[in-house]
């Protein structure tokens, strides 16, 4: 389980690709790397992957095919930043919302309003995941628990704060980005619920 608090970014140093298969080397900060043992799941953009070997602090994944069909993962090129969260354990704080690091599809940066102190960015979805996002409503975006804005037809906002802007990669996001989106797993129930309700009633 994830929180949706990132604790940072990390670089991708080197990635083996195979057929329909990756391996991703990154580097992690030293203040993660307690406690980090093959096996253990570390959420990069929000998708949880699991650690298949560690080098000092150089820490390997596996993607399978259908990681890198769903995700943004398999856009990523060496160099590129992914946002970082350790699997929650029993007694953390949840500062965020309780995500389960399953990514549902992705999103296309529609639009980026900024500010001097603020940062406003929009994204449309497909019309399937759009029946799951209301107003004030959580959703998680490349691993960021984060509150839902406006919304409008096919598309919504989030509002950023200069924090959220430090520490993950939605600081250089730009219109076209493909963003992870994991949907808040309540809200998934409750409409699919209510739809299958309606539906047995009809």
């Amino acid at each position: 389980m994830f929180t949706g608090i990132v604790q940072g970014t990390a670089p991708i140093v080197e990635i083996i690709k195979k057929e329909q298969f990756q391996t991703h080397v990154v580097r992690l900060d030293q203040t993660w790397l307690e406690g980090i043992e093959l096996g253990a799941s570390i959420a990069h953009n929000g998708c949880c992957l699991t650690v298949t070997k560690r080098e000092g602090d150089l820490v390997s994944f596996d993607l399978m095919q259908e990681t890198l069909k769903v995700t943004n993962l398999g856009l990523l090129q060496v160099g590129d930043s992914v946002n970082i969260e350790r699997a929650a354990k029993f007694g953390d704080e949840i500062g965020g919302h309780s995500m389960s690091g399953h990514i549902m599809c992705m999103a296309t940066v529609s639009e980026v309003r900024k500010t001097p102190n603020n940062c406003q960015v929009w994204f449309r979805l497909p019309a399937a995941q759009m029946k799951y996002v209301f107003t004030k409503g959580y959703i998680g975006i490349d691993g960021i628990s984060l509150t839902i804005g406006d919304v409008v037809e096919d598309t919504f906002n989030v509002n950023l704060i200069p924090e959220t802007l430090a520490r993950t990669n939605l600081a250089w996001r730009e219109v076209g980005d493909m963003i992870n989106i994991e949907i808040d797993p309540q809200t998934q129930a409750v409409v699919d619920t209510v739809e299958r309700v309606l539906a047995n009633k009809k």
